[in-house]
């Protein structure tokens, strides 16, 4: 990725719609997700791979947004995947059911040989890897640190679930049971070790949008950086729970300046209370995502 760009949104497009891949592109998502996994059955595969090398040749810029979603490197799909759609030019790579580092390693192993064929920039070709898709995965989520490409790490709920050989994922709530939970952390804290991107997986009912934005801006607070998205419509509401407000900001940069101002001091003395250094990494974190540090 040549280009900085946001990472609030990753909304999903099923590889073999053009219709559905323009209209993701389109769209205000952040990245826009070609996916040749689970939205494509396997006869369909072969045409879904020249569908999206196709969209990613016809797009003249932008292609730091455009991503694709490829098979699992330990399948028989995910070469044909990636020989098909590097001469389009990805911005990135989504790997799902990565079991761990080496899964990584072994991408940037096809990555790098495609770059070269592909007079691509080598190591430009970013990955995103999701996490906790297989039952093995669980165990080495904090293993990424200094792995290749990478620039995110997410998670998966539904098929963690299958390879559990689990019939339901949540409680009577409806909220994830704590297996699901323990994912959702486990990829947290992984990726702040790795020092990637954490990003939120969707919110599988893209009606419910109160609860999306209640999940959003939870997983935000959190330490989440962005989210998953199925449906266009759930691109807006990702983007403005994890932006923060004029209110947020303002709060930050007046902890900032108030450090800034007395150099050197462990605590101050803040609106009645005290604060430390990890408030100002907080606020410093604030700006950050909001472009102002």
């Amino acid at each position: 990725m040549t280009e900085t760009i946001n990472t609030r949104s990753w909304l999903f497009a099923p590889g073999d719609s053009e219709r559905k891949m323009a209209k993701c592109a389109d769209s205000a998502a952040d990245v826009a997700l070609f996916d040749l996994e689970d939205a494509v059955t396997v006869d369909r595969k072969p045409a879904a791979r020249t569908m999206v090398r196709e969209f990613l040749q016809s797009q003249e810029t932008g292609h730091e947004r455009l991503w694709v979603r490829i098979n699992p490197v330990d399948g028989p799909f995910a070469v044909d995947d990636l020989a098909a759609v590097m001469p389009g030019k990805p911005g990135g790579i989504m790997l799902p059911k990565s079991r761990g580092r080496h899964d990584v390693e072994l991408l940037d192993h096809y990555l790098t040989a495609l770059e070269a064929a592909n007079g691509i920039e080598q190591g430009s070709t970013k990955v995103i890897a999701l996490v906790t898709e297989a039952a093995e995965a669980m165990f080495t989520t904090g293993d990424y640190a200094g792995a290749p490409r990478l620039i995110g790490m997410t998670w998966g709920a539904e098929d963690l679930a299958d390879a559990l050989g689990a019939s339901n994922n949540r409680d009577a709530s409806g909220d994830y049971d704590f297996t699901y939970k323990l994912a959702r952390s486990l990829c947290l804290i992984g990726a702040a070790t790795a020092n990637v991107l954490p990003i939120e997986t969707i919110h599988g009912d893209f009606r419910d949008i109160d609860g999306l934005r209640a999940r959003a801006e939870k997983v935000r607070a959190d330490g989440y950086r962005g989210m998953l998205a199925i449906h266009p419509a759930q691109v807006e509401v990702i983007n403005e729970a994890f932006t923060p407000s004029e209110d947020e900001i303002a709060a930050a940069q007046e902890i900032v300046d108030i450090f800034a101002a007395n150099p050197g001091v462990g605590a101050i003395g803040y609106k009645g209370g005290m604060l430390d250094r990890p408030y100002l990494a907080r606020a410093e974190t604030v700006l950050r995502l909001a472009g102002r540090l």
